[in-house]
């Protein structure tokens, strides 16, 4: 999975209709997430830094949720905007999750043994958890 990366309300513009994955890396303001619903109407997930997350409006988080748009909290880890614009998630951890599934784990154990081996956010396992295909 691909996750976009956007630094400023100016990048939202510059936006492809075809993310489904975006990570706000700058405190959005209700109109900067409205801009970018409309400008990617595939979106299926906003991940948004702890910091940020608690100045998103009731407002805003009820669209969100009408339409059916994920709303994460957590950082990217490690990620260098410079060299790409995109984050993934690799290979490798829907592998490990499919070994836990294997193994006959439940998803709340799953979630807490990634987010202890891992430097991803809760909201972002479950959400993979969640859509796995």
């Amino acid at each position: 999975m691909k996750i976009r990366v956007v630094s400023s309300k100016d990048e939202i513009n510059s936006l492809t209709d075809k993310e489904e994955m975006i990570h706000l890396a700058f405190r959005p303001s209700n109109t900067d997430i409205l801009s970018l619903v409309s400008n990617c109407p595939s979106v299926k997930a906003l991940h948004v830094p702890t910091s940020y997350i608690r100045t998103i409006s009731n407002s805003t988080r009820m669209f969100l949720e009408m339409q059916n748009i994920a709303l994460l909290e957590g950082d990217v880890w490690g990620h260098r905007k410079d060299i790409n614009e995109y984050s993934e998630v690799s290979q490798s951890i829907y592998d490990r999750i499919d070994q836990y599934i294997a193994d006959g784990l439940s998803d709340e154990e799953i979630e807490v043994k990634m987010d202890r081996e891992l430097s991803m956010s809760p909201d972002l396992i479950r959400f993979i958890l969640k859509n796995r295909k």
